[in-house]
C-alpha cells in the first residue's frame, strides 16, 4: 500500500460519514452518532495527513502550494464542525452550515485525489510512498 492508497482508503469513511450527516434529522441520535464520528475522522486524518503527507510536500517547490492550501483547508474544515458544535442541531442554521461542511469536505477530498496526489508522485520516491503509507497506518490505528 502506497500514501496515496492509505488516505483514499480514510476519504471514502469521510465522504460516507459527511454524506450520512446531511441525511439526518434534528437532534436525533443518528444526527449525534454521526456528528461525533466525522468530528473524530475528520480530526485524527488532518493531524496525520498533515504530518505523514503534506509535511514532506512542503519542502518541495512543486507541491508547497498545494500541501498549504490542503492544510488551510483542513482549518476551514475545523472552523465549521466548531460552528456545528456552537449551533442547536435543531435549527435551521446548523443544516445550512452542515451543507457547507458537506460541500467543502467533497471539494477538498476531490483536489487532494485530483491535483495533490498527481503532483506528490512527481515529488516522492516509491520508496517514500510506501513509508509514509506504512507511518501513516500506524499512527490512524
Amino acid at each position: 500500500m502506497n500514501i496515496f492508497e492509505a488516505l483514499r482508503h480514510d476519504h471514502d469513511k469521510q465522504r460516507s460519514l459527511v454524506d450520512a450527516l446531511i441525511n439526518t434529522h434534528g437532534e436525533s441520535s443518528d444526527r449525534q452518532s454521526i456528528m461525533k464520528d466525522l468530528k473524530n475522522e475528520l480530526e485524527e486524518h488532518a493531524k496525520f495527513e498533515e504530518r505523514y503527507f503534506y509535511n514532506p510536500l512542503i519542502c518541495d517547490d512543486l507541491t508547497q502550494e498545494k500541501a498549504r492550501h490542503g492544510i488551510a483547508e483542513h482549518h476551514e474544515i475545523d472552523d465549521l464542525i466548531e460552528k456545528l458544535e456552537d449551533t442547536k442541531m435543531t435549527s435551521s442554521a446548523w443544516l445550512i452550515t452542515a451543507k457547507k461542511l458537506h460541500h467543502l469536505v467533497h471539494h477538498h477530498l476531490a483536489e487532494e485525489e485530483h491535483e495533490a496526489f498527481q503532483l506528490a508522485g512527481k515529488v516522492l520516491t516509491d520508496t517514500q510512498k510506501i513509508t509514509l503509507a506504512k507511518q501513516y497506518n500506524e499512527a490512524i490505528n
